[in-house]
């Protein structure tokens, strides 16, 4: 799927997406004092874009869409955190529904690029 205009990841707009949804998961989580909360979704966050990068970086469409399903595994997992975070107080209903609104987004960018592959 690597096109001449897609030379590299970092080129690529859904791992752009899932960088900036992580740099906001940190910022939000950075010191929260529940640990075992803030490393499960942090490590959901970044594990979307690094499985992005790192299926980009293998051989083939097939080990390349396998990493893509890690990573929409890993923003599903991330929603299933921002759940949780709300209902213990840890997000308000803005926050809430900016990270969802953004992890759905990736995911829906992950699922059509799954199909182009």
């Amino acid at each position: 799927m690597k096109s001449s205009k897609i030379e590299k990841f970092e080129d690529l707009i859904i791992w752009q997406k899932s960088k900036d949804l992580s740099f906001m998961a940190y910022e939000k989580f950075r010191s929260h004092k529940d640990y075992s909360f803030r490393d499960q979704i942090l490590r959901a966050a970044v594990s979307v874009m690094n499985n992005i990068a790192e299926g980009f970086e293998r051989s083939g469409n097939k080990e390349y869409s396998r990493f893509l399903f890690i990573s929409k595994g890993s923003c599903g997992e991330f929603r299933s955190m921002l759940y949780l975070g709300k209902e213990l107080g840890y997000l308000n209903d803005k926050e809430f529904a900016s990270f969802y609104q953004q992890s759905m987004e990736i995911s829906k960018m992950l699922y059509s690029l799954i199909k182009r592959l």
